[in-house]
């Protein structure tokens, strides 16, 4: 994508079914868990660059004896600055003396993160500072340990002040104002009751004494109770992991399925995370091996290692997030790899149309580099458009199949040249705005003298949010070259919405499609559109959440999806560019055909899963009528 936007934090949940010294005998290491949790967390990176945390949680640890330990870091390479600070550790503990680390017991009584259960988490924050108060996993203190609670996820709640009321009410003071440490709290208040259950439960055997009876809570803790109690009221997407003191872990996803969770166990382990080829890769596994963790459901890993899925909230519209496929996941996942080369094969027709379907005169390039999928997928698809005309060509012939006449039409292929090439982030000691748009505009480069002056470019991006880098950027990269024409295709629709559950796109006015339907509106003198949806939106925020609709489509109905999109590119298009400019976006109704299991649309359509959505894209567009800056959830 060449604009930078915050997106969805990556979580990985680790339980090692067999004692440490399985693992010591069948694969050389006590340390077996670690090192396949650090190998996840660092595949994931792909999704959190700004923060990682990484606990552990020993089992059958004696009294006064450390068995959780938490790592954070915010470094520039947050996973390699936890893998030092534990490898540091262990070697300061070796002293030297190697033979320890083959010893099971002392590495799990010295070794900090000798652990059966892990829970880990990359954080790619939405909102908030980046310090290491924001990074997961966040950990819920006790004495007594099945009341210590370990908790990471992937989510953003709609509803946070509703939460938080209700966390009032319930008598507590919640210390801020953020959905992690709502939910959290929410969880634990839950914990909490089901371990005075317990206890009373235990009390009522008059043979047991305090340890015992605080043994029993620890054996019969009801994880999947506490779970349906605290997650009645939540409104948002999430998968949330997390692990409780005395061993007991789990996994839960939203009711539609709007945040990915993947599962595998075997009598060896138990592992979620966010992404099936992360799985794949750290365990050696083939991809029907992985499964999806279903919508409302729990992943509940006991402390005795049991792995039971729970129903926590009954499944709604499976409505998993699209964008997920476009552009967050990493693409050696074998079908989302295939949903991102039918993404841009379905692009190839129009692509052509709008290059007058002149071959020789247009190059096929993308913009690097998460785009290159969809860039493999539209060449496919004007491959099987030339092999058509190649067809028709070789028919004509009429049996005169010469070398010198056949050999001309088959080797007729697309033009493709890698143009764009992106380098470091350039940086400038002057702040004077000319001279760092000037730095800017060359974060790109290109590659100079195969463009001739008749070409046309076509140069393939994942998606457009607000188009920042391409007029400031990008355009002017591809105009030095000196094309008739530059055609940018997006892989994705025109993102209309905000969205509220997991990516930063909270600000409706942020968007290039938003910019320029309001363009739009005003040109064609339909400005009373932009007042009474202002007006139906108020009225709609006095509702109930439940209650609200999404009143702000409205202002997208007079016009189709070409009228917007030549506008987002007279609009980007800086005023010393030359070259005509032309963007073309996916269409919703391809997007569903290339991803037809991840059908959540929202920010596309404003068609939003859960009620909080619809309440967040009136209360972003009352935002930008009157000029308020802040998000709308």
């Amino acid at each position: 994508m060449s604009d930078a936007i915050q997106h969805e934090c990556g979580i990985a949940l680790l339980r090692l079914r067999k004692p440490l010294d399985f693992y010591l005998d069948k694969y050389g290491s006590a340390l077996y868990g670690l090192d396949k949790m650090i190998l996840m967390m660092e595949k994931q990176h792909n999704r959190g660059q700004d923060g990682a945390g990484l606990a552990g949680v020993k089992l059958d640890m004696p009294p006064g004896q450390r068995y959780i330990s938490r790592y954070r870091s915010i470094e520039n390479n947050p996973m390699q600055d936890i893998y030092n600070r534990i490898q540091h550790r262990i070697e300061g503990l070796l002293d030297g003396q190697m033979e320890k680390i083959k010893d099971v017991d002392w590495v799990k009584n010295n070794l900090a993160f000798a652990c059966e259960t892990y829970l880990g988490h990359l954080r790619y924050g939405t909102f908030g500072s980046n310090s290491i108060e924001s990074c997961h996993p966040f950990l819920r203190q006790s004495n007594w340990m099945s009341r210590n609670l370990i908790l990471a996820g992937n989510f953003n709640m709609t509803n946070t002040t509703e939460l938080i009321e209700e966390l009032v009410s319930l008598g507590q003071h919640p210390k801020e104002q953020a959905d992690t440490v709502t939910v959290m709290e929410k969880i634990g208040h839950f914990l909490d009751q089901e371990n005075d259950r317990l206890k009373s439960e235990a009390e009522k055997n008059i043979e047991l004494n305090n340890i015992q009876r605080s043994q029993f809570q620890i054996d019969n803790i009801d994880l999947p109770r506490v779970m349906k109690k605290a997650a009645k009221a939540w409104d948002g997407g999430y998968a949330m992991g997390g692990m409780l003191g005395q061993g007991d872990s789990f996994l839960m996803r939203d009711p539609n399925g709007i945040r990915p969770a993947y599962y595998y166990f075997d009598d060896e382990i138990a592992v979620v995370a966010s992404e099936r080829p992360v799985i794949q890769t750290a365990f050696n596994l083939k991809f029907d091996d992985i499964k999806e963790v279903p919508p409302g459901h729990m992943i509940w890993i006991r402390r005795d290692g049991t792995v039971l899925i729970k129903k926590i909230l009954e499944p709604k519209k499976y409505l998993a997030c699209s964008f997920e496929r476009i552009y967050f996941s990493r693409g050696n996942d074998g079908a989302i790899y295939n949903e991102r080369i039918e993404l841009g094969r379905r692009l190839a027709k129009r692509v052509l149309k709008a290059a007058d379907n002149n071959f020789e005169k247009t190059i096929f390039s993308f913009i690097p580099n998460t785009a290159e999928i969809s860039f493999y997928g539209l060449v496919k698809g004007v491959e099987s458009v030339l092999n058509k005309q190649k067809i028709d060509q070789v028919l004509e012939l009429k049996n005169d199949y010469s070398n010198e006449i056949l050999l001309p039409i088959l080797e007729r292929r697309p033009r493709v040249e890698k143009i764009a090439w992106k380098d470091i982030k350039l940086r400038t000691f002057i702040a004077q705005d000319v001279v760092r748009d000037d730095m800017v505009s060359h974060v790109y480069d290109s590659t100079y003298n195969i463009v001739n002056h008749d070409d046309t470019i076509v140069a393939v991006d994942d998606s457009i949010v607000r188009g920042t880098t391409l007029k400031k950027s990008i355009l002017k990269m591809l105009d030095r070259l000196g094309p008739k024409k530059i055609i940018i295709v997006s892989s994705a629709p025109q993102i209309r919405f905000p969205d509220c559950y997991g990516i930063d796109m909270a600000k409706m006015n942020d968007f290039a499609a938003f910019q320029a339907t309001i363009l739009l509106l005003k040109e064609k003198g339909l400005t009373s559109i932009l007042e009474n949806t202002y007006q139906k939106a108020k009225a709609e925020l006095k509702k109930d959440m439940n209650d609200q609709i999404n009143v702000v489509k409205a202002i997208y109905e007079p016009f189709n999806d070409s009228d917007i999109s030549n506008k987002i590119a007279q609009l980007l298009t800086p005023a010393d560019v030359k070259s005509e400019v032309q963007i073309i976006y996916q269409t919703v109704k391809d997007l569903h055909a290339s991803c037809p299991q991840n059908l959540g649309d929202w920010y596309f359509t404003g068609d939003y899963p859960t009620p909080g959505g619809n309440r967040v894209a009136n209360q972003s567009f009352v935002n930008y009528v009157e000029g308020v800056s802040g998000r709308a959830y």
